[in-house]
């Protein structure tokens, strides 16, 4: 069952212009320390925050908050699988809010989606909601 779908679209260069003039005071607001690191060891680090910027919009908009009651920069992680396939991971008033949209007894699927190009970075990210159910009768 769809639960949230959110979606952001940023100018890379608007990301870069924020990040010259605030410097580590915008990228330690935004980012978490795995983040950071990620994205400072990355050949074209600006796009890489700009993607991770665009996914942590989307994941707010797909949990109908936006950044208000609650729901934190960081409390938005961006990681990858072994595969390097993005993967969210919702911590404090995300993770709050993420319960309360689920479906009683259900168990959240939520799959992020990052691309950009020379000048874009495009995030979407859609919540589901999978049943529990009982395999110990079958």
């Amino acid at each position: 069952m769809l639960v949230g779908l959110g979606s952001d679209i940023i100018d890379i260069g608007r990301v870069e212009k924020t990040i010259k003039k605030f410097g580590t005071r915008f990228i330690r607001r935004i980012f978490t320390n795995e983040e950071i690191k990620r994205s400072e060891n990355q050949k074209n680090r600006i796009a890489s925050y700009a993607k991770r910027f665009a996914a942590k919009e989307a994941c707010s908009k797909a949990l109908g908050t936006g950044f208000s009651k609650g729901v934190f920069w960081k409390d938005i992680k961006i990681a990858n699988s072994s595969f390097g396939e993005p993967l969210l991971r919702l911590q404090g008033g995300a993770a709050k809010r993420l319960k309360e949209i689920l479906p009683k007894g259900s168990k959240p699927i939520i799959k992020l989606s990052l691309s950009d190009d020379q000048s874009t970075a495009y995030a979407v990210v859609i919540i589901s909601s999978h049943a529990n159910i009982r395999t110990d009768n079958v």
